[in-house]
């Protein structure tokens, strides 16, 4: 029958219609991916045993992400005689411009050095941490004082 959408069980190969406009479905997909289990057992209907169907829908979703860009997240289906699909947004994450700020302090020199964010009561106490181990490692008047 021309024209017609084939289902991901009769062909694996080629992400389904659905897969490509159920954003629901991908998400489900991204974490049955990450988790390494089922749809079936995703959905609570399933024991874990990986039925063809599920095998499918796992096979069209990693053939769907082949086609998605890492960076931007788009497919160039989207942009098909539409150089507007999309409007790109500028925004900022006070996260990343801080982590940004330590970086550009790290010495050249440092390779492998790398920068995250922590709470600030986490820092605080690793911090008071530091210091206590330093406060122990300093000789003590008395240390050295003669008991006579």
């Amino acid at each position: 029958m021309a024209g017609r959408v084939l289902r991901a069980e009769q062909e694996p190969h080629r992400p389904g219609k659905r897969l490509i406009a159920d954003a629901r479905l991908r998400g489900e997909l991204e974490l049955c991916d990450r988790w390494g289990i089922p749809h079936s057992q995703f959905l609570g209907i399933g024991d874990g045993t990986w039925t063809q169907r599920d095998r499918a829908k796992a096979l069209a979703y990693r053939e769907y992400l082949t086609g998605v860009c890492p960076h931007c997240g788009t497919r160039p289906e989207e942009w098909e005689g539409d150089d507007e699909a999309y409007v790109a947004e500028t925004s900022l994450c006070l996260g990343c411009e801080a982590i940004g700020y330590a970086q550009a302090d790290i010495p050249q020199t440092k390779h492998g050095a790398k920068v995250g964010l922590l709470p600030w009561a986490v820092h605080a106490a690793r911090q008071a941490e530091r210091e206590l181990k330093r406060a122990d490692r300093r000789p003590r008047p008395w240390d050295n004082a003669r008991l006579d």
